[in-house]
């Protein structure tokens, strides 16, 4: 039995046991995890400043304190989450009671992604957990140091029969996919997301794909094109422009691109000296593999700032292109890295039809200060986000869903909608062998007076208080003894 084969039935048997069910457990099996991150600090940013270059501080910026917080809301607000949640009834339904039961799907893969490495991999366990599974962990393999830690640390604080963690490449990772799961969770790319959607159905079990694309930003003339620029250099050099959600690309009319492109300059230099390579803020490219990648996209575009690079050191500088035509190397995937065309439209009206005849992107930017505008991207377009005058941050906001939609991904995460997703919510509906007669409509022979009788009841919705349900269930035994004297005797 391989170990990928052991690491499964491990977490089946343990779920088996009905442990993770419990309230209690779920939410020490949290807080250790939180604790986790308060007395592994240090060694969770060595492992990320030696794969990605991150900062102590910046580690604790993007990775670890929005799952503290994540981890927070899930402990305090558990109890609610999972109680049983009350719906509304139709008149047949009335003296019943009618609930949906939140319970745990069963074992949970999570497969995480490299370039937020704790962050995508730890919030959908932390989901995991709260919802009652057990759940494989399986971190990325480009992360090696980072895939190393969790392998180290997760076992000593959370329950390792449960959460057991598989580190390995491509081979490992197929090998899980042969294996039997009540969910897949994936972050990555398209390209793999197809392949685990693939292996997956086998098996029919559902998924939830976190995926990317190309995330649009339009600038319109008529907004703070300063504060704008400095936001979306922001959001598209943080982690060296390996982000998700990072802004993809400006959209922008041709008489604001010059000053679009001087402010991005401006604030480059701001957050990153005039040298970003000696810049402790500033990352690096994960692997020399996607800095030939990165670097083969500049080939037929105009470099207006930056460009600098050094392979040897995965460093490619924060770079922004000019005058970049739709049919450019850059445009036609992912960029995943620091680099940012600026492509001409003539306005709102001929950037909504260019962002349509993309692929729905994971994240849509607008900047303006123009609420029609904002508006009219909105109904206009789809995506899996909509941010209007900032980048990123809807990524930190819990009750928000967060997911894609169409090649962007399936399926959301974050707060109660990670609970939701990695939970099977099941109807219920609890009868008492009494008031027979109401039931009468439904049994052969069937009549048009029975179907008169069997729409009222069904098509009718209540809402009503205590002392209206109690006054209701009273009339409804008479009509239930006159629809008994009726088609009864």
């Amino acid at each position: 039995m391989s170990k990928e084969q052991q690491a499964v039935a491990c977490a089946r048997r343990a779920f088996e046991t009905g442990r993770s069910k419990s309230l209690e457990h779920r939410i020490r099996q949290l807080k250790n995890l939180q604790r986790m991150f308060t007395e592994r600090q240090k060694e969770i940013a060595d492992a990320i400043k030696k794969d990605l270059n991150k900062s102590e501080v910046g580690t604790q910026l993007y990775e670890t304190l929005g799952l503290e917080g994540e981890i927070s809301l899930a402990i305090r607000k558990l109890k609610e989450w999972a109680a049983p949640r009350s719906v509304e009834k139709n008149l047949l339904t009335l003296s019943d009671t009618v609930y949906i039961k939140p319970e745990p799907l069963g074992v949970v893969l999570i497969i995480g992604a490299w370039n937020y490495p704790w962050a995508v991999t730890i919030q959908p366990l932390i989901g995991a957990i709260a919802a009652g599974n057990a759940a494989v962990i399986k971190p990325s393999e480009v992360c090696v140091h980072t895939a190393k830690a969790m392998e180290d640390l997760l076992p000593i604080y959370i329950d390792k029969e449960l959460y057991p963690v598989v580190t390995g490449g491509v081979p490992e990772t197929q090998e899980l996919l042969r294996q039997r799961f009540d969910h897949i969770f994936y972050t990555g790319n398209s390209v793999v997301g197809k392949l685990i959607m693939e292996a997956a159905a086998k098996n029919l079990t559902p998924v939830t794909l976190e995926l990317g694309g190309k995330s649009p930003c339009y600038i319109d003339k008529n907004c703070d094109i300063s504060i704008a620029c400095r936001r979306v250099a922001w959001g598209k050099y943080t982690n060296c422009g390996q982000t998700c959600i990072a802004p993809d690309y400006i959209l922008c009319e041709p008489s604001i691109q010059d000053r679009v492109i001087e402010e991005i300059k401006k604030s480059i230099k701001e957050f990153y000296t005039d040298n970003p390579k000696t810049c402790t803020d500033y990352g690096r490219i994960i692997n020399q593999r996607h800095f030939k990648r990165i670097m083969a996209m500049l080939e037929d575009s105009t470099i207006a700032v930056g460009g600098e690079n050094d392979e040897s050191d995965c460093y490619i500088a924060p770079t922004v292109l000019r005058d970049v035509k739709p049919e450019a190397k850059v445009m036609q995937e992912e960029i995943f890295g620091p680099l940012l065309p600026i492509l001409s439209v003539s306005g709102l009206d001929e950037a909504i039809k260019f962002i349509n005849k993309g692929e729905k992107p994971l994240a849509l930017y607008v900047f303006t200060s123009d609420d029609k505008v904002i508006k009219r991207m909105v109904d206009e377009t789809s995506s899996g986000g909509l941010l209007a005058n900032d980048c990123l941050v809807h990524y930190s906001v819990s009750s928000l869903p967060f997911g894609g939609v169409g090649n962007s991904g399936m399926g959301c995460y974050h707060g109660k909608f990670s609970f939701d997703q990695l939970s099977h919510l099941r109807s219920c509906l609890i009868k008492q062998l009494k008031m027979e007669g109401v039931n009468s409509m439904r049994y052969p022979p069937h009549t048009p007076k029975k179907l008169g009788w069997a729409r009222f009841f069904i098509l009718k919705t209540v809402d009503l208080g205590w002392v209206g349900r109690m006054a209701l269930l009273a009339v409804l035994a008479v009509v239930a003894a006159v629809v008994l004297q009726n088609y009864l005797l």
